[in-house]
């Protein structure tokens, strides 16, 4: 387990210079961009406004990882898929070769004629990444590969408008942090890798990682972090320490969610709400106790949003749960622990990726108080 630690760790670090790569040349970035379907389609990709960063960072992970853990092979799952259109309207999958020549050639017939890009991104793809980090080699755990499987989110989202993948192909740089959350801009873009029990759906194992956490003061270029949390039987370790609770919880929320919602929860924030984009940043802020609570009404997210923060909260004392499932049970007098969001389980009679999507909303919470009253104020909301 120890090994599959630091090798998640490890893929995350090489996605988030290929993230970085890919974001820090306009001309190179305009080519990276997939345009949504319609009569003024790029005539270079797909539809589903995405990004070759997204697919090749996903297709690395699931390389990486698949060759040094082949028990995994087959249970790595990501949000999309590793098709393009080239100009000459042939498909193309996006996949890792054995040597940076065969992978350049291949992103070669989708960028084509941008040679160097190609070059670039194929060389970061096969560059070795070493983590000089102590206290990850000294983490000692024992879980067999074979009862885990992966969600992996490349450049984390969500469903909606103002999801980390639009703010990592709009590039904000500027925006000014309140009260330490980022409510929009290229921070909130970052790279989610999540390991739950393949018979359980529980979450045990999250790397969250931020390719644009600052910039350098002296040469300009972004740099990146990492955190990772491990919950397993009795065993809770992280990267982080759990941030103290507040007497009056600060609430995170998406700019989309609702009066009501925004509402109920006015009170119990003391009217301090704030708002971020992407769910991934959102459950992020929890984790560093930026916020106290993640809510969300509706059924936006995926399993690839929530998995890895997901296992983080679990390490910190706190979690996920389901929120209509949660409020259900409290209206019936269930005084037991709400449901937690679970990863093995497709939504029944759903298609496509709406398969995965958390159903019925979430709250993300480290500290059970807040969480119950979170709860108890969302309790009086019709509808929910």
């Amino acid at each position: 387990m120890a090994g599959l630690l630091q090798a998640l760790v490890g893929a995350s670090e090489k996605a988030g210079t290929i993230a970085r790569l890919c974001r820090a040349e306009e001309p190179l970035f305009q080519l990276l961009v997939a345009e949504k379907s319609g009569t003024d389609k790029n005539r270079r990709f797909l539809q589903d406004f995405k990004t070759l960063a997204d697919v090749l960072i996903q297709e690395v992970i699931k390389h990486d990882l698949g060759k040094e853990f082949p028990e995994l092979q087959g249970h790595i799952h990501g949000e999309e898929s590793n098709e393009f259109k080239n100009r000459q309207g042939d498909t193309v999958v996006v996949r890792v070769c054995d040597t940076p020549g065969d992978t350049a050639a291949l992103l070669l017939s989708v960028l084509e004629p941008e040679r160097e890009a190609a070059e670039l991104l194929a060389a970061a793809v096969h560059r070795d990444v070493t983590l000089g980090d102590a206290e990850l080699a000294s983490v000692a755990l024992s879980i067999p590969p074979q009862d885990l499987a992966i969600w992996i989110d490349p450049i984390a989202n969500s469903a909606a408008p103002l999801d980390s993948t639009n703010e990592y192909i709009g590039g904000r740089e500027d925006v000014a942090p309140i009260d330490g959350i980022t409510p929009a801009g290229l921070c909130s873009a970052l790279v989610l890798i999540g390991a739950y029990d393949r018979q359980t759906g529980c979450p045990v194992l999250g790397i969250i990682n931020e390719p644009f956490y600052c910039r350098d003061p002296l040469t300009h270029r972004w740099q990146g972090r990492y955190h990772w949390g491990v919950a397993y039987g009795d065993t809770q370790l992280s990267s982080l320490s759990p941030p103290p609770p507040r007497p009056t919880p600060c609430v995170v929320l998406s700019r989309a969610e609702g009066g009501p919602v925004r509402a109920a929860l006015g009170p119990l924030c003391g009217d301090r709400l704030c708002f971020a984009a992407g769910a991934g940043y959102k459950m992020l802020c929890v984790i560093l106790g930026l916020a106290d609570a993640y809510v969300l009404s509706e059924g936006s997210t995926f399993a690839w949003d929530a998995c890895a923060p997901h296992a983080i909260l679990r390490a910190l004392g706190g979690g996920a749960v389901a929120l209509a499932g949660a409020l259900q049970a409290r209206r019936v007098g269930d005084t037991g622990p709400p449901p937690e969001l679970v990863y093995n389980r497709p939504a029944e009679g759903a298609v496509g990726a709406k398969r995965w999507a958390n159903q019925g909303g979430l709250v993300a919470y480290v500290h059970p108080q807040h969480l119950e009253a979170v709860l108890a104020a969302l309790a009086t909301v019709p509808g929910l």
